[in-house]
C-alpha cells in the first residue's frame, strides 16, 4: 500500500507552504535544493518541515491539502502544534 503525505513547510519569512507528495523526505529535499526562481520556497530559505500526516488514498490527501491551504495562519499553527481541540473554534467567522 502506498502512502501519500500532506505537509506544511515553514519558510524563513514565517509563511507556510502546504503540499502533497508520496515521498516526504525527497520532496522536502527538492524544496531545499530547488533552482526554480518561480517556486514559492525559492527565496524563502531556510525551510523547516513542521507538519505532515499520511493517507492511503491520493484523493483524500489532495482534498485535505486543498482544505488546509484555505485555513487561516492561526488554524495552521494550531494544527502544527497538535491543538486539535482549537480547530473548530478557529473555523468560525467572527461578525
Amino acid at each position: 500500500m502506498k502512502n501519500y503525505y500532506v505537509y506544511i513547510i515553514e519558510c524563513s519569512d514565517k509563511s507556510f507552504y502546504v503540499g502533497v507528495t508520496n515521498d516526504i523526505l525527497k520532496r522536502f529535499s527538492e524544496h531545499q535544493n530547488n533552482n526554480d526562481y518561480k517556486s514559492y520556497t525559492f527565496n524563502r530559505k531556510p525551510l523547516k518541515l513542521v507538519f505532515f500526516t499520511s493517507f492511503s488514498n491520493i484523493e483524500m490527501a489532495i482534498e485535505k491539502e486543498k482544505q488546509i491551504k484555505k485555513w487561516s495562519r492561526n488554524k495552521k499553527i494550531a494544527l502544527i502544534n497538535g491543538n486539535y481541540e482549537n480547530l473548530p473554534n478557529l473555523s468560525k467567522k467572527k461578525f
